[in-house]
Protein backbone atom coordinates (compact mmCIF):
# COMPACT_ATOMS: atom_id res chain seq x y z
CA UNK A 1 0.00 0.00 0.00
CA UNK A 2 1.16 3.22 -0.89
CA UNK A 3 1.47 6.63 1.59
CA UNK A 4 -0.13 9.55 -0.02
CA UNK A 5 2.77 12.83 0.46
CA UNK A 6 1.82 14.71 3.31
CA UNK A 7 0.79 17.98 2.67
CA UNK A 8 2.60 21.01 4.60
CA UNK A 9 0.95 22.65 6.82
CA UNK A 10 -0.06 26.44 7.77
CA UNK A 11 2.99 26.67 9.55
CA UNK A 12 5.71 25.01 6.93
CA UNK A 13 4.38 27.76 4.38
CA UNK A 14 6.60 30.17 3.63
CA UNK A 15 5.67 33.78 4.20
CA UNK A 16 6.01 35.03 0.56
CA UNK A 17 3.93 32.23 -0.57
CA UNK A 18 0.99 33.84 2.04
CA UNK A 19 1.82 37.10 0.43
CA UNK A 20 0.83 36.49 -2.75
CA UNK A 21 -2.10 34.97 -1.72
CA UNK A 22 -3.25 38.27 -0.04
CA UNK A 23 -1.94 40.20 -2.88
CA UNK A 24 -4.29 38.27 -5.71
CA UNK A 25 -7.06 38.17 -3.71
CA UNK A 26 -7.05 42.11 -2.97
CA UNK A 27 -6.27 43.01 -6.60
CA UNK A 28 -8.76 40.62 -7.82
CA UNK A 29 -11.60 42.25 -5.71
CA UNK A 30 -10.68 45.57 -7.07
CA UNK A 31 -10.53 44.45 -10.62
CA UNK A 32 -13.88 42.53 -10.31
CA UNK A 33 -15.60 45.49 -8.78
CA UNK A 34 -18.84 46.18 -10.86
CA UNK A 35 -19.39 49.62 -10.02
CA UNK A 36 -16.18 51.24 -12.16
CA UNK A 37 -18.63 53.98 -13.01
CA UNK A 38 -19.27 55.46 -9.20
CA UNK A 39 -15.68 56.02 -9.24
CA UNK A 40 -15.00 57.12 -12.98
CA UNK A 41 -16.59 60.58 -13.81
CA UNK A 42 -16.25 60.80 -17.38
CA UNK A 43 -19.85 60.73 -19.10
CA UNK A 44 -20.68 58.43 -20.84
CA UNK A 45 -22.18 58.42 -24.43
CA UNK A 46 -25.46 57.53 -25.63
CA UNK A 47 -24.29 54.96 -27.39
CA UNK A 48 -22.33 53.49 -24.47
CA UNK A 49 -25.75 53.74 -22.19
CA UNK A 50 -28.15 52.48 -25.18
CA UNK A 51 -25.75 49.71 -27.14
CA UNK A 52 -27.34 46.85 -25.57
CA UNK A 53 -31.16 47.44 -25.73
CA UNK A 54 -30.99 48.37 -29.25
CA UNK A 55 -28.84 45.69 -30.02
CA UNK A 56 -31.87 43.26 -28.49
CA UNK A 57 -34.67 45.36 -30.12
CA UNK A 58 -32.66 44.67 -33.46
CA UNK A 59 -31.94 41.23 -32.91
CA UNK A 60 -35.56 40.84 -32.51
CA UNK A 61 -37.27 42.36 -35.23
CA UNK A 62 -34.98 40.40 -37.34
CA UNK A 63 -36.25 37.51 -35.69
CA UNK A 64 -39.61 38.44 -35.72
CA UNK A 65 -39.72 39.12 -39.55
CA UNK A 66 -37.57 35.63 -40.30
CA UNK A 67 -40.72 34.51 -38.48
CA UNK A 68 -43.20 35.84 -40.61
CA UNK A 69 -41.22 34.73 -43.99
CA UNK A 70 -41.04 30.89 -42.40
CA UNK A 71 -45.08 31.42 -41.44
CA UNK A 72 -45.94 32.30 -44.82
CA UNK A 73 -44.18 29.92 -46.63
CA UNK A 74 -46.27 27.72 -44.61
CA UNK A 75 -48.98 29.07 -46.74
CA UNK A 76 -47.65 28.82 -50.25
CA UNK A 77 -45.38 25.81 -50.10
CA UNK A 78 -46.52 22.06 -49.77
CA UNK A 79 -43.75 20.26 -49.07
CA UNK A 80 -42.77 20.46 -45.44
CA UNK A 81 -45.65 22.18 -44.51
CA UNK A 82 -45.81 21.14 -41.30
CA UNK A 83 -42.50 22.01 -40.80
CA UNK A 84 -43.12 25.92 -41.41
CA UNK A 85 -46.33 25.68 -39.42
CA UNK A 86 -44.35 24.51 -36.40
CA UNK A 87 -41.63 26.99 -36.50
CA UNK A 88 -42.95 30.20 -37.85
CA UNK A 89 -45.02 30.86 -34.94
CA UNK A 90 -42.12 29.88 -32.60
CA UNK A 91 -39.90 32.71 -33.91
CA UNK A 92 -42.64 35.07 -34.60
CA UNK A 93 -42.87 34.77 -30.39
CA UNK A 94 -39.41 34.76 -29.81
CA UNK A 95 -39.06 37.69 -31.94
CA UNK A 96 -42.01 40.02 -29.98
CA UNK A 97 -40.32 38.94 -26.78
CA UNK A 98 -37.05 40.48 -27.48
CA UNK A 99 -38.57 43.03 -29.22
CA UNK A 100 -41.03 44.14 -26.37
CA UNK A 101 -38.01 43.63 -23.74
CA UNK A 102 -35.73 45.59 -25.35
CA UNK A 103 -38.24 48.17 -25.88
CA UNK A 104 -39.08 48.06 -22.42
CA UNK A 105 -35.34 48.28 -21.23
CA UNK A 106 -35.06 51.63 -22.62
CA UNK A 107 -37.01 53.65 -20.34
CA UNK A 108 -35.21 52.03 -17.24
CA UNK A 109 -32.34 53.00 -18.35
CA UNK A 110 -33.82 56.55 -18.66
CA UNK A 111 -35.03 56.55 -14.94
CA UNK A 112 -32.07 54.66 -13.84
CA UNK A 113 -30.01 58.08 -15.74
CA UNK A 114 -32.53 60.62 -13.86
CA UNK A 115 -31.39 58.80 -10.56
CA UNK A 116 -28.16 58.83 -10.84
CA UNK A 117 -28.05 62.59 -11.63
CA UNK A 118 -30.29 63.25 -9.00
CA UNK A 119 -28.14 61.88 -6.25
CA UNK A 120 -25.30 63.55 -7.95
CA UNK A 121 -27.03 66.62 -7.47
CA UNK A 122 -27.68 66.02 -3.50
CA UNK A 123 -24.23 64.64 -2.68
CA UNK A 124 -22.69 68.03 -3.76
CA UNK A 125 -25.09 70.01 -2.28
CA UNK A 126 -24.73 68.05 1.19
CA UNK A 127 -20.96 68.16 0.95
CA UNK A 128 -21.37 72.38 -0.06
CA UNK A 129 -23.58 72.69 3.38
CA UNK A 130 -22.24 70.60 6.00
CA UNK A 131 -18.16 70.66 4.85
CA UNK A 132 -18.49 74.75 6.32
Amino acid sequence: MEIPPKSPDESEKSPQSKEMLASNTASTLCISSRSESVWTSASRSKWDIYHKPVIVVSVGAAVFLFGMVITSLSCIQTKNKNVYKMCGPAFLSLGLMLFVCGLVWIPIIRKKQKQRQKSQFLQTLKSFFFNR
